[in-house]
């Protein structure tokens, strides 16, 4: 997944439905704000007229290959992304919107190469190790075909090259018995699809279900070209207007924006997912699952798994950075919250497109074993008082790429079933 991992967010309601208003005229801006208004209001806007086609999401049958309901339950199979090739993303306004100002000048520099090789090398060798722990502790580990990213392709409305599939969360949800392939934002992603067809078509012929959500044309109108980012204050104020680089010209989202418990799943709206995206969700997995949108104070929203990150049934990581603007909704649950320390990255390791909070981008094994950062000592410390080993793996390296064990990873089975934790 890739990760400026800053996942934030800022107040939606009356600014963010009235800046889509703007943008889609009057007609719509009433539909905006009665669908996105509340950010617990999940199921208000759920279209009943999908509701036979949306069977997909019922309790998977016992032989199928494909079965996940949250982040937790026991995991028996998993998708372990891949550095080889990996690009350079080209300098484009979307990618602009999602990276640190101190790196736009490597990416006008490399946009379109390599990422640096020695870098990418030790990167390689890390996740080989993360496969052979997983398959030590009992997991089935696939990955994704090796492509060249280098390739320059064109569509009718826009010119890039590839970039990696080194993060399957951020292209790939499974909900159930059901694989969704994301709409991603980037152009640079734009075929990243074609890595993990093979695997995907064994899941379907082993009796998966397989959705692939409306493939954007990424035309100019999905991004606001003048998008005005020049400090981490203009960031801040442009989140906490609802403002963010893509529009609501056509649905987008990355599978990473989205983070499951059971029957209730959890989105926010960013850079890279929109409301039309959403909205999409919310009528395709009505009615068996409810999608309810949360927001943090992120100045640049991009993936939740860094920010927001559920670790049991009741149990879940909220970055004291940026505090989830709905943690009421949890509290009143019963939930417990927990405040994940400060990471303990050196400040000169590079992270071209992830922010340090991949500490906290931890995977879940089951409900008592994480597999975590054999350098962040405190966050190990944390897991321990919890009651739950820590399975110590060293990826630093790929880190820099976009993404801690979660953003690796995506789960296609585990052992459970499909349950509410709100009710």
């Amino acid at each position: 997944m890739l990760r400026v991992r800053c996942l934030r967010g800022g107040s939606r309601g009356a600014e963010a439905a009235h800046y889509l208003g703007l943008r889609l005229g009057r007609l719509f801006t009433g539909w905006v704000q009665r669908s996105f208004q509340s950010t617990q209001a999940a199921t208000a806007s759920q279209n009943t007229c999908a509701a036979d086609d949306n069977k997909a999401t019922s309790p998977a049958p016992k032989d199928c290959p494909v079965c996940s309901y949250n982040e937790w339950d026991p995991l028996e199979e998993v998708i372990v992304g891949r550095a080889e090739n990996a690009c350079v993303p080209p300098f484009s306004v979307e990618v602009k919107a999602n990276t640190y100002e101190k790196y736009w000048v490597f990416y006008q520099k490399f946009g379109g190469q390599s990422f640096p090789k020695d870098h990418l090398k030790k990167a390689i060798a890390e996740i080989e190790e993360m496969c052979n722990i997983l398959k030590r502790e009992g997991v089935i580990v696939k990955r994704p075909d090796p492509i060249d990213w280098s390739m320059k392709y064109k569509t009718p409305d826009f010119e890039s090259t590839g970039m990696y599939a080194a993060m399957p969360r951020d292209i790939l949800l499974v909900v159930g018995n059901e694989i969704i392939e994301a709409p991603m934002a980037w152009r640079a992603r734009f075929f990243e699809y074609r890595a993990y067809r093979r695997i995907i078509k064994d899941y379907f012929n082993g009796g998966a279900k397989w959705t692939t959500a409306p493939k954007p044309t990424m035309a100019d109108e999905l991004y606001d070209q003048d998008y005005p980012i020049r400090s981490v204050e203009d960031r801040h104020k442009l989140a906490a207007q609802g403002k963010f680089v893509t529009t609501e010209f056509e649905p987008c989202f990355d599978a990473a924006d989205f983070i499951r418990a059971g029957r209730d799943i959890f989105v926010q709206r960013s850079q890279v997912t929109n409301y039309m995206g959403i909205e999409w969700m919310k009528r395709h997995l009505a009615p068996d699952y409810r999608v309810h949108i949360i927001s943090f104070k992120d100045p640049n929203p991009m993936h939740i798994d860094a920010t927001f990150n559920i670790i049991g049934p009741g149990l879940v990581l909220s970055n004291p950075d940026r505090p989830c603007h709905q943690i009421e909704l949890f509290k009143k649950a019963g939930w417990t919250v927990i405040r994940p320390p400060v990471p303990l990255i050196p400040d000169d390791h590079p992270l071209w497109m992830s922010s340090k909070w991949l500490s906290m981008n931890v995977l879940m094994l089951d409900e008592k074993r994480v597999m975590v950062d054999a350098n962040e000592t405190s966050i190990q410390k944390m897991f321990e008082n919890l009651g739950i080993s820590t399975i110590k793996v060293n990826i630093r390296h790929a880190n820099s790429l976009g993404g801690g064990f979660h953003c690796w990873t995506c789960d296609i089975r585990r052992r459970g079933t499909l349950q509410s934790y709100f009710d």
